[in-house]
Order: structure tokens, then C-alpha cells, then sequence
């Protein structure tokens, strides 16, 4: 196999390979289920593991794990290799465990001001109403400046702005005691739902993905999502947020000559469903830019017509395994699927889609200039690590192995939104104290609007426990973004 590409697998004794001057130019690998996508994403990563590539990848369905472990070639994949003039050298690749709810990984945090209103109104299935007070309680915590690091910090502000709904709707405009009501009871069912892991501290630090290990060998980031996939709005919120803070903080580098991290994006459907017009904007624009920060995103989906064709335009190298056309929705999909190919003289790439075995694939990728080479029918090759999951045992010692155990596996508790608000209240109530006078001065006038600390005295006992976490920044996707920003590079 060359230096500057992964091999895919072989067209008629013809490498297929990915070149990786051109991975950051994002991909796709779509088919039904059962056809091979896993271990087609299972050979890239792999594949870009050892060519010095980091890589993230999500878990859905726990096979993924087989990649920290030696393959075991059966006498099926020993007979593919050969046939495909390939000797299997059983290798492990570099792999770190991340699991939002920590029970199959390290935990992997972020604070509540990180993901901002917007993401925040997709997870909860806000409308429109309800997403603007949400960027009122943003707007009013950051002049106070208050921290909103986990969701006992957000309840808090919530609380806060339903007893001054008046005061701070004469401010930034209607704010509704009902609708923060509403929002209050998505966010119990959140937490119901293990949202309430996802922020606090220690947050992930980006660099804690980009790792390569003694060999130069990329490691491969795993995320267990078969118990997060159970809540689909905050698996692709999670995934959304953490490609976008990528884009945020990684400086320009332009095309360089292999990616500084493949982020590969399974049910990459969910991304895109019921998602408001601003937000696949933003993803848009995203997807087109984040390549010159050398990051190359791959979709990993049943079938393209799940990717809007903003999307799907910016995706170079494909990969697609065999489509059921069955009803009239498919049949659309399977045209969508063939018309985004170059042709092959040789063979009508809609029917070849429609009778490709497992193991098979089509593949397009990028040439040296950029262009998609012509659709080949690809045998992919076997990976060197194993197909199948790992056990718990065999996952536990990897993490025990981890250049990140310890940085993440017992949460922080700084002071932050909620503990600021109590001292300030317990400050406030000392303050009120009756004097020892034999005659009490007349009492001031009421103000019409609370301060943030009174409104949290009041209402304290409301708000929810959880965890906290850091500043003040939202980026791209986060909405409300502060001056300066967190640059680790």
C-alpha cells in the first residue's frame, strides 16, 4: 500500500485507497444495514490510526470497540485477503474510551455556557417562543456575570427570570413565567434521560482527541453510544457541539498533507431531522470551512438522502455499500445515491448499488487534483483489529492504559453560578437583620424588580443539584459569543 493513502480495499486487483491529502475534504459511508459500514469505518480509522491520524468515532452499536484489539482472521477473511493479493497483519489500533454517562469510558463533559441556547433549544425540542426566553436567561446571566456551567445553574437563572419576568420582559422583550415553566420541566426530563452528565467539570479538553501515541500512530477516540443513541436529540447535539467547538478553536491550516483528526459521524441522520432551517445553515457552513482547519468529517448513514444536498455537496470520498429500493421513497434515495457518482462505463451504477454483497462496496475518492475518480466496485479489505466488541474486561484494561485516565474520572466542583448566588443571598439576609432599636426606621419603597441573588433566596429550594463547570464562551453554534475565546493551540 503507499505511503500517502489508506487502503480501502481492491477493484479488480486495483488498489482503492483514500488519499490522505484529500481526507479532510470530508466523506460519506452509507448502505442498509448489514452490508459492512461498521467495518468500512472500522478500515479508515484504522487506516488513518496508522498513518499518525487521530480520529473520533462514535460507538453506536458497541462493535466499534473490536478495534483496540488483534483481529483474529477467520478462514473467510484469510481466503478475502489472498484474493485480494493481501497478507493480514493482526494489530491493535491505539484506542481512549469516552462515555458521556462514564460506565464504558472516561466522561466526556462540557459546561452549559459551552453548548449556548441554541444547541441547548435542540436538545430540549424548544419552538421559537421558547428558544428566545432561553437566550434571555443566557443574556441576563452573562450581565451579571454568572456562570451557567451545569443544569442546577441553569434552573437557577431559569427561576430567576420567572420572578422577574416583568422587569427583564420590558428589557429584551416578552418573557412568559409560563413558557420558563415549560422549559424547566424539558430540562427534568433531560436529566431523566442522563443529560445531566453531560455538563460539569472537568470539560474535554480538544487536545485530549488529537493525541498520537509512542509509535506516531494516531489514537483512535471511542464513544460508547449504545445507551446514548436511546436519546437521539442529545447524541447528535453532543456530536454537533463537539464538531463545531473544532471549528472554533483550531487555527487555519489550509490542505495540509493528511488530516490533523477524522471525526467520524454515525447515524448521521439524526443530525439532520426536524433540525430548524439557522441551525443546517450553520452546520453548512461548518462542514464547507472546517476542512482548512484540517479536519475531515465522515458521515456514516443508511442512505445519502438522509444528508441534505448542501451537505452531501461538500462530501468528496464515498463509500456505498448495497441499498434496498423497495418503495417509492427508496427508489428516490437509490437515484440520489447513483446520480452522485461519476459514471462507470462498465456497469449502471444503480443497479450495481442494488446487487452488491456484504463486504462490497462503490468507491469515489479525490485523485491528486482533486477530482472524484471514477466509481469503482470495491471488495473492501479486512482490518487488522478485530470485528466484534470488546468485553468488559478487555475494555477495562485498555482504559487502565489510558494516557487520559485520571484527567477526567472524577468530577470538579468550583465555584460557579449556584454557590455565587447562595453567598450572595446569605449576604443579603445577614444584611436584613433587624437592628436592636427600640423604634424601627419607616421602610424603603419596594422596588419593582428583583436583584438575581433575591430572586434566588426565594427560590432556592426550586433548583436542581447537578454538576458545574467553566466560562462564559459559546462559539459558532453556541450563540450569545463572548470576546475572546479559548485557544489551546
Amino acid at each position: 500500500m503507499p505511503d500517502d493513502g489508506v487502503l480501502i480495499g481492491y477493484a479488480d486487483h486495483q488498489p482503492q485507497q483514500l488519499r490522505l491529502d484529500r481526507a479532510n475534504r470530508h466523506g460519506l459511508v452509507a448502505g442498509a444495514t448489514g452490508t459492512g459500514k461498521t467495518v468500512t469505518l472500522q478500515v479508515l480509522a484504522q487506516g488513518l490510526s496508522d498513518a499518525g491520524v487521530p480520529v473520533f468515532a462514535a460507538d453506536v452499536k458497541g462493535d466499534l470497540s473490536g478495534i483496540a484489539a488483534a483481529g483474529q482472521p477467520s478462514e473467510k477473511m484469510t481466503a478475502r485477503a489472498q484474493g485480494m493479493g493481501l497478507t493480514l497483519r493482526p494489530a491493535a489500533a491505539p484506542v481512549v474510551f469516552w462515555d458521556l454517562f462514564g460506565q464504558a469510558g472516561h466522561p466526556i463533559r462540557a459546561t452549559v455556557s459551552e453548548m449556548g441556547p441554541l444547541l441547548i433549544a435542540r436538545m430540549l425540542e424548544l419552538n421559537d417562543v421558547q428558544e428566545g426566553v432561553l437566550n434571555v436567561v443566557f443574556r441576563a446571566a452573562d450581565e451579571e456575570g454568572l456562570l451557567l456551567l451545569d443544569l442546577k445553574d441553569l434552573q437557577a437563572a431559569l427561576t430567576y427570570a420567572s420572578d422577574n419576568a416583568q422587569a427583564l420582559g420590558a428589557k429584551y422583550g416578552n418573557v412568559s413565567a409560563a413558557t420558563v415553566a415549560t422549559i424547566q420541566r424539558k430540562l427534568l426530563v433531560l436529566e431523566t434521560q442522563g443529560g445531566a452528565n453531560l455538563f460539569g467539570e472537568p470539560a474535554l479538553a480538544l487536545a485530549d482527541l488529537m493525541r498520537t501515541d509512542g509509535a506516531g500512530r494516531g489514537y483512535v477516540s471511542v464513544l460508547a453510544a449504545d445507551k446514548l443513541i436511546a436519546s437521539p436529540r442529545l447524541y447528535a447535539t453532543f456530536l454537533l457541539w463537539l464538531m463545531s467547538e473544532l471549528f472554533e478553536e483550531l487555527p487555519e491550516v489550509g490542505d495540509p498533507e493528511k488530516p490533523r483528526l477524522a471525526f467520524f459521524f454515525d447515524e448521521a441522520h439524526l443530525l439532520f431531522r426536524d433540525a430548524p432551517k439557522p441551525l443546517l445553515e450553520k452546520v453548512e457552513q461548518v462542514v464547507r470551512l472546517i476542512r482548512s482547519k484540517g479536519v475531515g468529517v465522515y458521515f456514516v448513514t443508511q442512505n445519502p438522502a438522509d444528508i441534505p444536498e448542501t451537505v452531501l455537496g461538500q462530501l468528496g470520498n464515498r463509500v456505498e455499500h448495497a441499498l434496498r429500493a423497495y418503495t417509492p421513497v427508496e427508489q428516490r434515495g437509490l437515484r440520489a445515491a447513483s446520480d452522485s457518482f461519476r459514471p462507470n462505463p462498465a456497469f449502471d451504477t444503480a443497479e450495481a448499488i442494488q446487487n452488491l454483497g456484504v463486504g462490497e462496496a462503490l468507491v469515489s475518492v479525490l485523485d491528486e487534483k482533486g477530482a472524484p475518480t471514477m466509481v469503482q466496485k470495491t471488495m473492501v479489505r479486512p482490518p487488522d483489529s478485530r470485528i466484534g466488541p470488546m468485553t468488559p474486561a478487555e475494555r477495562a484494561a485498555v482504559m487502565a492504559q489510558s494516557p487520559v485516565r485520571g484527567l477526567y474520572d472524577q468530577p470538579q466542583d468550583r465555584e460557579s453560578a449556584f454557590e455565587m448566588l447562595k453567598a450572595r443571598a446569605a449576604q443579603k439576609a445577614a444584611a436584613a437583620a433587624p437592628a436592636p432599636e427600640p423604634k424601627a426606621a419607616p421602610a424603603p419603597r419596594p422596588s419593582n424588580r428583583q436583584s438575581m441573588a433575591e430572586a434566588f433566596g426565594k427560590s432556592m429550594l426550586r433548583t436542581l443539584g447537578s454538576q458545574v463547570g467553566r466560562e462564559l464562551i459559546r462559539g459558532v453554534l453556541g450563540g450569545l459569543t463572548a470576546s475572546g475565546g479559548r485557544r489551546r493551540y
